[in-house]
């Protein structure tokens, strides 16, 4: 039998006096993270109950429009990622990840592919 352990990953967020994030920080002990920065998150969560997501998504001031687009992108690819790696969907993750292209080309992240 395969003994269980708890594991934790811990956020910090500093308000300003406007309840706006100023800074993110967080910690996962396990993987030798210690207070790294972070400019943004999306956290979601699947409540069974609910049978539904639940989100927390922060940014701090400091996050510029830019690098949120880019956060969008590659936030993307990473759904795909874990789309196929839990359900073995390959097909919908490849149209997932075609979107992603196309929503980094629409927005000027990458460039258009060329027509072959």
């Amino acid at each position: 039998m395969t003994k269980e352990r708890e594991s934790e990953i811990v956020l910090r967020i500093k308000l300003d006096e406007n309840n706006v994030p100023s800074k993110i920080v967080w910690d996962a002990p396990d993987n030798e993270v210690q207070g790294k920065e972070a400019k943004a998150i999306m956290l979601s969560l699947w409540d069974p109950e609910e049978d539904n997501t639940l989100r927390i998504d922060l940014w701090t001031k400091e996050m510029v429009v830019d690098d949120m687009k880019k956060f969008i992108h590659q936030s993307i690819l990473l759904m795909a990622d874990t789309l196929h790696r839990s359900t073995g969907e390959t097909a919908m993750a490849q149209t997932m990840r075609e979107f992603g292209t196309y929503y980094a080309e629409k927005l000027k992240l990458i460039s258009p592919k060329e027509e072959e």
